[in-house]
C-alpha cells in the first residue's frame, strides 16, 4: 500500500492534500516512516491484501485493480475474501447490524 502511495506522490507532486497526508502518517506511525524511507514503489494490479478491521479482526483479502480507459488518474478497485476462509466469515459477520451500548442512545 505504501509503494502505490509513493507511486500516486511521483505522479502528482504538487497534490498538497497527498503531502499533508503522508506527512500526517509520518507524524503518527512508526510503521509508515520504516515503510516510506524504504522507498519501494510498487503499482500493483492484483494480489494478496491484509489488514485488521475494528470489529471483527485480522482478514486476508484478494484485490484486483482496473485503470480506468480515459483517465489516468481513476482506478476500480476489488477485493474479496476467498470462498470458505475464516476472512470471509469475518466479513459476513461485519455486516451484522450491532446493537447500541446502554449509554448510547
Amino acid at each position: 500500500m505504501v509503494g502505490q502511495l509513493r507511486v500516486w506522490a511521483g505522479l502528482h507532486p504538487e497534490d498538497a492534500q497527498l503531502a499533508s497526508l503522508i506527512g500526517e502518517l509520518s507524524m503518527k506511525s512508526e510503521e509508515f516512516r520504516k515503510l516510506w524511507a524504504a522507498h519501494d514503489v510498487a503499482n500493483k494490479t492484483h494480489g494478496t491484501m491484509r489488514l485488521t478491521h475494528p470489529l471483527v479482526g485480522e482478514l486476508t483479502l484478494r484485490y484486483e485493480t482496473f485503470a480506468l480507459q480515459g483517465d489516468e488518474d481513476q482506478y476500480l478497485s476489488s477485493y474479496h475474501a476467498e470462498p470458505g476462509t475464516p476472512s470471509e466469515q469475518a466479513l459476513r459477520q461485519s455486516r451484522k447490524p450491532r446493537s447500541r451500548s446502554a449509554g448510547q442512545g
